[in-house]
């Protein structure tokens, strides 16, 4: 089954130049992962935030394990962000209806939705069956380094996840994911 991803970093704030972080290729597809990293415990992590109910059981899903992840790092917690979650939603959605996997106009988007920063980031993943569990996109965004330092950045304090299901890339059943961060 595939699996693919990306990452990109900026500050919302500044003039004129936008600061990105090394992002990845623009699509990374796998045919098969082997990844041996394991992400702790990610079963048992909490959702953070009582507004977190309107997040999908995948979406939940992804933030406990995020959050678990963090907490393995001696990191806090990312707590359930609706502005973050609106965009990371609608790009999802943009990306799963238009067939590309990219970040796009990340910094346009970030201020059409009114995000706050200083800093923004952004992991996008997508894959099919078990490699779109919470789990496998972890031990994915673990193994890339633009991806760890978005996950386990100490200055992020808020996260968005969006996620849609559909056929994508050929694969029914397919899950892409965008999971936006805000912070510091």
């Amino acid at each position: 089954m595939p699996s693919a991803r990306s990452a990109r970093l900026i500050p919302l704030s500044g003039e004129g130049a936008v600061r990105f972080w090394r992002d990845s290729k623009e699509m990374r597809i796998k045919n098969y992962v082997l990844i041996v990293l394991a992400a702790g415990s990610c079963l048992f992590a909490g959702v953070q935030g009582a507004s977190a109910g309107g997040l999908s059981g995948t979406e939940a899903g992804l933030l406990r394990a995020v959050n678990a992840t963090r907490a393995a790092y001696g990191l806090r917690p990312v707590r359930y962000d609706a502005t973050l979650e609106r965009a990371a939603r609608a790009h999802s959605a943009e990306m799963l209806r238009d067939h590309y996997f990219a970040h796009g106009a990340f910094r346009q988007r970030m201020l059409a939705f009114h995000v706050r920063g200083p800093f923004v980031g952004e992991n996008l993943a997508w894959g099919a069956g078990s490699f779109a569990t919470p789990q496998a996109v972890i031990r994915e965004w673990l193994a890339s380094p633009e991806h760890r330092a978005n996950l386990l950045r100490p200055g992020f304090e808020r996260i968005g996840i969006g996620t849609v299901n559909g056929s994508f890339r050929g694969f029914d059943g397919a899950v892409v994911i965008t999971a936006d961060f805000g912070g510091r």
